[in-house]
């Protein structure tokens, strides 16, 4: 195999675990094994806890000015590996290369926002009366967990462990385990950088190591990432344990095209969010409603999809059976009666005949009943659903029960804000297909896209990852005292 056995990382070192379960890790590239990793025991989870604890107390003591600095470090490090990270995220996830490092730069961006948090957090003070004052402090929340999806190996890692480490607590990581290899390089970046030994781990595994971060009476806090059945239970699990939770899941993003649409602009644009990262994104277009006469604007889909070729501008997914699943969505929107204008099925790419692609597809007449029109596919699939209105397209993309992002393509100021005001999700783009905030604006959508409270990313994640100290302070007794001091 070509990288070692994949370990978990504790007290600042790659540890050797007692467990004897391990699962291949293959690159959906060929389909070749290019790792193991270990699925962890609830004693690995026990020696993370108490590890980070220690490392939290001590941590949590050190002045936020002083922690960010890490990420000062953290922030050139990742600067300088970028080609190298981002070939690891093409190997272990299929992503093109260019995809893979503007992961990383993401990942740079949101480093960046972890080092301005001193600003965000200073905290508020108030003469409430005479000689008497108020003020608020952020507090770590303690020991916090991260479970993480495969779709974005590095990024999504980094939407938590930035933040909530520089904001003073330990954060302890499960990776995905079909993607476990970046999250190695994390680590050794990170303790490159000078944070201290504990105060970041990661415990591999599976759906039994979530159960046990769900279930565990030292870890404070869990953050998921993934799909909105898991995430349901995540929610619901470590929640009753009396945890903070903040699981997102997935989505099914409607962009909504109108006649007056820019032809070209949209075209390119939907075709590039409907099958970047291989639709392996839960901001990916999902469903199109077109409404009236589009003929002309989804001729022009077809036509920049069919420019996005398997193996060249367009990576693979994940697995074999993400491969299956993905085609028989598209074969059973088929035999339904809808039209396949741009098929992906049964995608080649030579010299890697055992990858796992499936190329750009643009569905036609699709009904709102269908499965592609209901649920998320996670592959470079568009369904387009015919509309006669506006009020009509709103209704259907209201109707659905994600809400993670929507999307309007129009050159109307006025129907663009109808669709900003009355579309049911948490992102909202015009004229863009991928509205992803940039920081500090926070990532997060509505309805089954998400179950607790505030965003992951941005200013909200800091209600998340801290909890408010409230100070009163009276020094001079000789003060006039009235019902406030």
């Amino acid at each position: 195999m070509k990288y070692p056995d994949v370990k978990n990382f504790i007290q600042g070192e790659f540890a050797t675990s007692d467990s004897q379960r391990f699962l291949k890790v293959e690159s959906p590239l060929d389909g070749s094994v290019i790792a193991q990793v270990v699925m962890s025991s609830s004693e690995d989870l026990n020696k993370a806890v108490l590890s980070a604890k220690a490392a939290q107390k001590n941590w949590e003591k050190v002045p936020i000015k002083e922690r960010v600095q890490v990420f000062f470090r953290y922030k050139q490090l990742l600067k300088k590996n970028v080609d190298a990270l981002s070939n690891l995220i093409v190997e272990e996830n299929g992503k093109t290369f260019g995809e893979a490092k503007a992961e990383i730069e993401k990942a740079i961006e949101l480093t960046e926002f972890a080092c301005a948090l001193p600003q965000l957090v200073a905290g508020e003070v108030l003469e409430v009366s005479k000689g008497v004052e108020c003020r608020i402090e952020h507090w770590p929340v303690g020991v916090v967990a991260s479970i993480v999806p495969f779709n974005f190996p590095s990024m999504v890692p980094h939407w938590t462990l930035c933040n909530a480490i520089a904001l003073g607590n330990a954060l302890i990581m499960k990776p995905s385990e079909v993607v476990p290899i970046s999250c190695q390089r994390i680590a050794s970046l990170l303790k490159e950088a000078g944070l201290p030994d504990g105060v970041f781990s990661i415990v591999n595994g599976d759906k039994e190591m979530v159960e046990a971060i769900c279930d565990h009476p030292g870890i404070d806090a869990v953050s998921f990432v993934g799909s909105t059945k898991v995430a349901k239970l995540v929610y619901t699990r470590a929640s009753s344990h009396f945890k903070r939770v903040l699981a997102l899941g997935g989505a099914k993003n409607h962009l909504i095209v109108l006649p007056d649409a820019h032809p070209e602009m949209t075209g390119s644009n939907v075709a590039a969010s409907m099958s970047g990262c291989a639709g392996q994104r839960c901001m990916a277009a999902s469903a199109l409603v077109a409404v009236g006469q589009t003929d002309h604007i989804i001729e022009k889909i077809c036509e920049e999809s069919r420019k996005i070729i398997p193996g060249k501008n367009l990576g693979a997914v994940i697995s074999a059976q993400a491969k299956k699943r993905i085609e028989q969505y598209i074969t059973e929107a088929e035999q339904q009666g809808a039209k396949i204008l741009v098929d992906g099925r049964g995608a080649k790419v030579e010299g890697k005949e055992n990858g796992y692609y499936v190329g750009p597809t643009v569905i036609d007449f699709v009904k709102p009943e269908m499965a592609v029109a209901r649920e998320e596919i996670f592959g470079p699939v568009i369904s387009i659903i015919r509309s006669r209105s506006l009020e009509e397209a709103l209704a259907i993309e209201n109707n659905n029960p994600y809400g993670n992002a929507a999307a309007v393509f129009t050159q109307s100021g006025g129907l663009a804000r109808q669709v900003m005001e009355n579309a049911s999700a948490g992102m909202i783009g015009v004229n863009i297909g991928v509205p992803v905030p940039r920081e500090p604006f926070s990532f997060g959508g509505w309805n089954e896209s998400k179950f607790g409270t505030g965003d992951i990313t941005g200013k909200s994640s800091i209600e998340f990852w801290t909890k408010l100290k409230k100070i009163t302070v009276k020094w001079n007794p000789e003060s006039r005292t009235n019902w406030m001091s």
